[in-house]
Protein backbone atom coordinates (compact mmCIF):
# COMPACT_ATOMS: atom_id res chain seq x y z
CA UNK A 1 0.00 0.00 0.00
CA UNK A 2 1.04 3.62 -0.51
CA UNK A 3 2.04 5.33 2.73
CA UNK A 4 0.90 8.90 3.21
CA UNK A 5 3.30 10.56 5.71
CA UNK A 6 0.73 13.25 6.53
CA UNK A 7 -1.85 10.65 7.57
CA UNK A 8 0.73 8.67 9.56
CA UNK A 9 1.81 11.85 11.34
CA UNK A 10 -1.77 12.91 12.12
CA UNK A 11 -2.87 9.53 13.46
CA UNK A 12 0.21 8.99 15.63
CA UNK A 13 -0.08 12.52 16.99
CA UNK A 14 -3.68 11.79 18.01
CA UNK A 15 -2.69 8.55 19.74
CA UNK A 16 0.33 9.85 21.68
CA UNK A 17 -1.36 10.22 25.06
CA UNK A 18 -2.82 6.71 24.87
CA UNK A 19 0.19 5.05 23.23
CA UNK A 20 2.19 4.11 26.32
CA UNK A 21 -0.55 2.10 28.02
CA UNK A 22 -1.69 0.38 24.82
CA UNK A 23 1.58 -0.33 23.01
CA UNK A 24 2.06 -3.66 24.79
CA UNK A 25 4.06 -5.40 22.09
CA UNK A 26 6.12 -2.32 21.27
CA UNK A 27 7.08 -1.87 24.95
CA UNK A 28 8.18 -5.49 25.30
CA UNK A 29 10.06 -5.21 22.03
CA UNK A 30 11.96 -2.14 23.26
CA UNK A 31 13.15 -4.12 26.30
CA UNK A 32 14.22 -7.07 24.16
CA UNK A 33 16.12 -4.76 21.80
CA UNK A 34 18.09 -3.14 24.62
CA UNK A 35 18.86 -6.51 26.20
CA UNK A 36 20.39 -7.56 22.88
CA UNK A 37 22.30 -4.29 22.43
CA UNK A 38 23.78 -4.55 25.94
CA UNK A 39 25.22 -7.97 25.06
CA UNK A 40 27.20 -6.30 22.27
CA UNK A 41 28.28 -3.08 24.02
CA UNK A 42 26.99 -0.65 26.64
CA UNK A 43 29.12 2.42 25.81
CA UNK A 44 28.40 4.71 22.89
CA UNK A 45 29.80 8.20 22.36
CA UNK A 46 26.84 9.49 20.35
CA UNK A 47 23.40 7.89 19.99
CA UNK A 48 20.67 8.77 17.51
CA UNK A 49 17.20 7.41 18.21
CA UNK A 50 14.83 7.43 15.24
CA UNK A 51 11.07 7.62 15.73
CA UNK A 52 11.35 8.23 19.46
CA UNK A 53 7.63 8.95 19.90
CA UNK A 54 6.64 9.04 23.58
CA UNK A 55 9.94 7.60 24.81
CA UNK A 56 9.10 3.90 25.14
CA UNK A 57 12.57 2.94 23.88
CA UNK A 58 14.27 6.02 25.34
CA UNK A 59 13.37 4.93 28.88
CA UNK A 60 15.02 1.56 28.31
CA UNK A 61 18.12 3.15 26.79
CA UNK A 62 18.81 5.42 29.77
CA UNK A 63 18.56 2.43 32.11
CA UNK A 64 21.19 0.35 30.36
CA UNK A 65 23.41 2.32 27.95
CA UNK A 66 26.08 4.95 28.54
CA UNK A 67 26.56 7.86 26.15
CA UNK A 68 27.91 11.41 25.95
CA UNK A 69 25.51 12.91 23.42
CA UNK A 70 21.94 11.86 22.69
CA UNK A 71 19.95 12.88 19.64
CA UNK A 72 16.30 11.95 19.22
CA UNK A 73 14.21 12.21 16.09
CA UNK A 74 10.51 12.06 15.43
CA UNK A 75 8.05 13.22 12.79
CA UNK A 76 5.93 14.88 15.47
CA UNK A 77 7.05 18.01 17.36
CA UNK A 78 5.06 17.03 20.45
CA UNK A 79 7.43 14.10 20.90
CA UNK A 80 10.09 16.51 22.20
CA UNK A 81 8.01 17.08 25.35
CA UNK A 82 8.09 13.39 26.21
CA UNK A 83 11.77 12.88 25.42
CA UNK A 84 13.17 15.90 27.25
CA UNK A 85 11.40 14.70 30.41
CA UNK A 86 13.56 11.58 30.16
CA UNK A 87 16.76 13.18 28.82
CA UNK A 88 16.71 16.95 29.49
CA UNK A 89 19.84 17.68 27.44
CA UNK A 90 18.71 15.62 24.47
CA UNK A 91 19.03 17.26 21.06
CA UNK A 92 15.65 16.78 19.39
CA UNK A 93 15.44 16.66 15.60
CA UNK A 94 11.94 16.94 14.17
CA UNK A 95 11.33 15.54 10.70
CA UNK A 96 11.15 12.49 8.48
CA UNK A 97 13.88 10.07 9.59
CA UNK A 98 14.59 9.20 5.97
CA UNK A 99 15.52 12.79 5.18
CA UNK A 100 17.11 14.28 8.30
CA UNK A 101 20.45 15.99 7.82
CA UNK A 102 22.90 16.27 10.72
CA UNK A 103 26.45 17.59 10.93
CA UNK A 104 27.64 14.74 13.08
CA UNK A 105 28.04 10.98 12.95
CA UNK A 106 26.87 8.40 15.44
CA UNK A 107 28.21 5.26 17.05
CA UNK A 108 24.69 3.88 17.45
CA UNK A 109 21.51 4.50 15.50
CA UNK A 110 18.60 2.82 17.20
CA UNK A 111 14.86 2.59 16.58
CA UNK A 112 11.84 0.69 17.81
CA UNK A 113 8.82 -0.35 15.73
CA UNK A 114 9.28 2.22 12.98
CA UNK A 115 11.22 0.79 10.05
CA UNK A 116 8.10 -0.93 8.66
CA UNK A 117 6.77 2.50 7.71
CA UNK A 118 9.61 3.19 5.28
CA UNK A 119 8.48 3.21 1.66
CA UNK A 120 11.93 2.06 0.51
CA UNK A 121 13.94 0.37 3.27
CA UNK A 122 17.05 -0.09 1.17
CA UNK A 123 17.15 3.59 0.23
CA UNK A 124 16.59 4.60 3.85
CA UNK A 125 19.47 2.43 5.01
CA UNK A 126 21.81 4.13 2.56
CA UNK A 127 20.88 7.43 4.22
CA UNK A 128 21.59 6.04 7.69
CA UNK A 129 24.96 4.70 6.54
CA UNK A 130 26.01 8.32 5.98
CA UNK A 131 25.11 9.13 9.59
CA UNK A 132 27.15 6.31 11.13
CA UNK A 133 30.77 6.34 12.24
CA UNK A 134 33.10 3.68 10.91
CA UNK A 135 32.00 0.36 12.46
CA UNK A 136 28.88 2.11 13.72
CA UNK A 137 25.97 0.01 14.93
CA UNK A 138 22.40 0.01 13.65
CA UNK A 139 19.89 -1.57 16.04
CA UNK A 140 16.21 -1.68 15.27
CA UNK A 141 12.95 -3.56 15.57
CA UNK A 142 10.31 -3.93 12.90
CA UNK A 143 7.65 -6.45 11.86
CA UNK A 144 7.69 -9.25 9.31
CA UNK A 145 5.19 -10.48 6.72
CA UNK A 146 2.92 -12.26 9.24
CA UNK A 147 2.18 -9.01 11.06
CA UNK A 148 -1.53 -8.14 11.29
CA UNK A 149 -2.37 -11.02 8.98
CA UNK A 150 -5.98 -10.91 10.18
CA UNK A 151 -6.36 -7.31 9.01
CA UNK A 152 -4.91 -8.13 5.62
CA UNK A 153 -7.22 -11.11 5.15
CA UNK A 154 -10.40 -9.36 6.25
CA UNK A 155 -9.92 -5.74 5.19
CA UNK A 156 -7.10 -5.98 2.65
CA UNK A 157 -4.99 -3.34 4.44
CA UNK A 158 -1.32 -3.95 5.12
CA UNK A 159 2.07 -2.34 4.90
CA UNK A 160 4.70 -3.88 2.65
CA UNK A 161 5.94 -6.15 5.43
CA UNK A 162 8.96 -8.17 4.37
CA UNK A 163 9.91 -11.68 5.37
CA UNK A 164 12.81 -12.06 7.79
CA UNK A 165 15.00 -13.40 4.97
CA UNK A 166 14.15 -10.40 2.78
CA UNK A 167 15.04 -8.03 5.62
CA UNK A 168 18.37 -9.74 6.20
CA UNK A 169 19.21 -9.67 2.51
CA UNK A 170 18.68 -5.90 2.39
CA UNK A 171 20.63 -5.27 5.60
CA UNK A 172 23.59 -7.40 4.54
CA UNK A 173 24.32 -5.17 1.54
CA UNK A 174 25.73 -2.52 3.88
CA UNK A 175 26.05 -4.25 7.26
CA UNK A 176 27.28 -7.35 9.03
CA UNK A 177 24.41 -8.74 11.11
CA UNK A 178 25.48 -9.24 14.73
CA UNK A 179 22.12 -10.39 16.08
CA UNK A 180 18.68 -11.22 14.72
CA UNK A 181 15.58 -12.61 16.39
CA UNK A 182 11.99 -12.96 15.26
CA UNK A 183 8.82 -14.30 16.84
CA UNK A 184 5.04 -13.99 16.76
CA UNK A 185 2.77 -12.77 19.52
CA UNK A 186 -1.01 -12.73 19.58
CA UNK A 187 -3.07 -10.20 21.49
CA UNK A 188 -6.59 -11.29 22.36
CA UNK A 189 -9.57 -8.93 22.56
CA UNK A 190 -13.16 -9.20 23.75
CA UNK A 191 -14.56 -8.09 20.40
CA UNK A 192 -13.49 -6.85 16.94
CA UNK A 193 -14.42 -3.34 18.08
CA UNK A 194 -11.97 -3.57 20.97
CA UNK A 195 -9.33 -4.71 18.49
CA UNK A 196 -10.00 -1.68 16.29
CA UNK A 197 -9.81 0.57 19.36
CA UNK A 198 -6.39 -0.92 20.13
CA UNK A 199 -5.17 -0.05 16.65
CA UNK A 200 -6.47 3.49 17.01
CA UNK A 201 -4.84 3.99 20.42
CA UNK A 202 -1.44 2.98 19.02
CA UNK A 203 -1.69 5.04 15.83
CA UNK A 204 -1.82 2.04 13.54
CA UNK A 205 -5.19 3.06 12.10
CA UNK A 206 -3.09 5.14 9.69
CA UNK A 207 -2.77 1.90 7.72
CA UNK A 208 -5.97 3.03 6.05
CA UNK A 209 -6.01 6.25 4.06
CA UNK A 210 -9.62 7.03 4.97
CA UNK A 211 -11.97 6.78 7.94
CA UNK A 212 -14.13 3.68 7.92
CA UNK A 213 -17.87 4.19 7.65
CA UNK A 214 -20.28 2.52 10.07
CA UNK A 215 -21.09 0.01 7.33
CA UNK A 216 -17.41 -0.85 6.83
CA UNK A 217 -16.84 -1.31 10.58
CA UNK A 218 -19.94 -3.51 10.80
CA UNK A 219 -18.74 -5.60 7.85
CA UNK A 220 -15.29 -5.96 9.41
CA UNK A 221 -16.76 -7.21 12.70
CA UNK A 222 -19.03 -9.70 10.94
CA UNK A 223 -16.17 -11.12 8.87
CA UNK A 224 -14.01 -11.42 11.98
CA UNK A 225 -16.74 -13.38 13.69
CA UNK A 226 -17.05 -15.69 10.69
CA UNK A 227 -13.33 -16.37 10.16
CA UNK A 228 -11.85 -16.51 13.65
CA UNK A 229 -12.95 -18.34 16.82
CA UNK A 230 -11.09 -15.77 18.92
CA UNK A 231 -10.65 -12.03 18.47
CA UNK A 232 -6.88 -12.07 18.05
CA UNK A 233 -4.37 -9.85 16.36
CA UNK A 234 -1.02 -11.28 15.30
CA UNK A 235 2.16 -9.29 15.79
CA UNK A 236 5.35 -10.57 14.13
CA UNK A 237 8.29 -8.64 15.62
CA UNK A 238 11.85 -8.74 14.28
CA UNK A 239 14.97 -7.52 16.09
CA UNK A 240 18.13 -6.82 14.10
CA UNK A 241 21.47 -5.43 15.26
CA UNK A 242 24.12 -4.86 12.61
CA UNK A 243 27.56 -3.26 12.26
CA UNK A 244 28.52 -1.08 9.32
CA UNK A 245 30.91 -2.89 6.96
Amino acid sequence: MQINPKIVKRQFEKSMDSYGENAIVQSELAKKLIEAVVNIDTNYEKILELGCGTGVLTKEIVKSLKYNKYFANDLIKKSKNYITEIIPDCQFVCGNAQKISLNTKFDLIISNAMFQWFKDLEKSLLHFVKLLEKNGVLAFTTFSSENFKELKEIAGVSLDYKTVDELKKIIEKQFDILYSYSYTQKLEFKSPLELLAHLKSTGVNSLSSSHWTFKEVKSFCEKYNELYPKFELTYAPVIIIAKLK
